[in-house]
């Protein structure tokens, strides 16, 4: 979770605590101890003020460190040079306790050490029910921002726990998570650690928790920013588009559909549930069971139940079977994010640190995915070049120059592989690969010149540009005028022109028919 600069800022400040702490010593001895006077003690409450600042900004950045937040490490080094400075001027403050002050840095070394400290399956007691609830859950490390989810984890009532321990439906939820949809759920975690700093800002700002988040992304798409459903929802978290449109989503001047970005998505998502939970008297499930069936629905069930939950039968059974599947696996799925280790469930560990990859040269997503290879990531890079740069389709041939997000792994594999080399080449021939030419048409070898490389040698050919056999195209999802063009090679006015597009918005849907004046392969 922190880095060595974290570490190495606090080891500087033992020197001054000693010296902070001999300081104590003094005052201690001092007859004038008791006397202040008012200004010796606002003086005082100013310096406990400002360290009591320091230390909650300090936490605040470990947990921006945790999520990846690029901010994070600068607002944690801020914090500890005010904590540094607040000590050294209780130094020199007549009647300021420095043991006070001291036993904020005792709180900041414990913290930064536990933080520290991997924690691994041979660290949990065997017969232990709950180890994720073992300790301070503010700063279990091992738990994502389990301090975060108040509203659904209460400490005191542990209401949520209740909830799932002794619902059926929802340990059956659980079951096929860890059985049938194991591969599922853990792929939905690697895809949400991609896109966490671009996606959990939204909810807490909005003070709802994490594990809703990740349950709801789960189920609705597998963190799959492109998903669609065969009724019309969109996106990593579904939106239907008029629905979307209310929350601030669609198509933008460029008519890129912004049910698609995950930061967005969230954010109105967010929104949407504090609104249904505003109106069915916060109520997780009759919220959820909306978000999947229907807000007019939930609250015509609502306000006819006479305050009955959801689990009633006289409520449950007034959704269709889809929402009353879906309730239990979303809260099922929030439960496994929080208590992973529980049920023996290691989630993966993922290198998610925000990174801009400006292109050298263009290329498509697909040809970086090859070249990038999987280092450590089971399923390679594809999908989180996709989740976090949504408006590039996987084909699309991305202008040098396009800075792409990405991580400090993808940016450190795309300078060793991908600029140059056999498996740049490769990874080149293989994306520019026309299957039309490997087939014989009227007893006629296909032409030499068609084929730019071969795998064996991976020696380029010249390139041949011909005019494309493609006349027209279809525009898909998340496509532009200018990306369509800069896919196959012609200029965005001429496009227009032949299709009677009108600048400068060059809006276009998908579906639409382009002809392909001009393009070439």
């Amino acid at each position: 979770m922190n880095t060595a600069a974290d570490k190495g800022f606090l080891a500087s400040l033992l020197p001054v605590a000693a010296g902070a702490a001999c300081v104590v010593a003094l005052f201690a001895a001092s007859p004038d101890a008791s006397a202040l006077s008012r200004r010796d003690q606002a003086n005082i409450d100013t310096l406990n003020h400002n360290m009591a600042a320091a230390e909650a900004r300090y936490t605040q950045a470990l947990v921006k460190i945790g999520n990846n937040d690029p901010d994070g490490q600068k607002e944690g080094d801020a914090a500890l040079e005010d904590m540094e400075d607040a000590v050294a001027a209780c130094g020199q403050q007549r009647g300021c306790q420095v043991s006070t002050l001291l036993a904020t840095y005792k709180r900041l070394l414990k913290l930064n050490a536990d933080a520290s400290s991997p924690a691994g399956d041979d660290e949990i007691d065997p017969d232990d029910p709950d180890p994720d609830h073992a300790g301070d859950v503010a700063f279990n490390a091992t738990v994502p921002q389990a301090a975060q989810a108040a509203s659904l984890l209460d400490s005191h009532s542990h209401r949520f726990d209740a909830m799932v321990q002794y619902n059926p439906a929802v340990q059956a939820g659980i079951r096929r998570w860890l059985t049938d949809m194991r591969g599922a759920l853990l792929q939905s975690y690697e895809n949400y650690e991609y896109m966490r700093q671009l996606m959990w800002p939204s909810y807490q700002r909005a003070g709802l928790p994490e594990a809703l988040l990740f349950g709801i992304m789960a189920k609705e798409s597998n963190g799959k920013v492109h998903a669609t459903s065969r009724t019309g929802a969109a996106g990593p978290m579904q939106f239907m588009y008029a629905t979307g449109k209310r929350f601030g989503l669609g198509p933008d001047a460029t008519g890129f559909d912004t049910r698609y970005d995950p930061r967005a998505a969230a954010e109105a998502s967010a929104s949407y549930l504090n609104e249904r939970m505003g109106e069915l008297n916060r109520s997780i499930e009759l919220s959820l069971a909306a978000y999947n069936g229907g807000e007019g629905r939930a609250l015509r069930v609502y306000q006819g139940s006479q305050g009955r939950g959801f689990w009633d039968a006289s409520v449950y059974n007034q959704f269709p079977a889809e929402t009353q599947d879906y309730v239990p696996m979303v809260i099922a799925a929030a439960w496994l994010f929080l208590h992973p280790k529980q049920y023996g469930l290691s989630f993966p560990s993922v290198d998610a640190r925000p990174a801009p990859l400006r292109l050298a040269r263009p290329a498509s997503i697909y040809e970086l995915a090859i070249c990038l290879g999987n280092r450590g990531v089971r399923e390679g890079f594809m999908r989180p070049l996709r989740n976090l740069n949504p408006r590039y389709e996987a084909d699309s041939w991305i202008p040098a120059g396009t800075t792409l997000n990405a991580t400090t792994q993808i940016v450190g594999l795309y300078n060793r592989y991908c600029l140059q080399g056999p498996r740049a080449v490769l990874a080149d021939q293989l994306v520019r690969s026309d299957p039309d030419t490997a087939i014989v048409r009227n007893g006629a070898l296909p032409a030499a010149d068609a084929v730019r490389t071969t795998v064996a040698t991976g020696v380029p050919a010249p390139s041949v540009h011909k005019p494309r056999r493609q006349l027209n195209y279809s525009v898909q999802r998340g496509e532009t005028l200018t990306s369509i063009a800069e896919k196959f090679q012609c200029d965005t006015g001429d496009l227009a022109v032949a299709n009677g597009i009108k600048g400068p918005r060059y809006a276009i849907r998908p579906g639409q028919r382009l002809k392909l004046s001009g393009c070439q392969d």
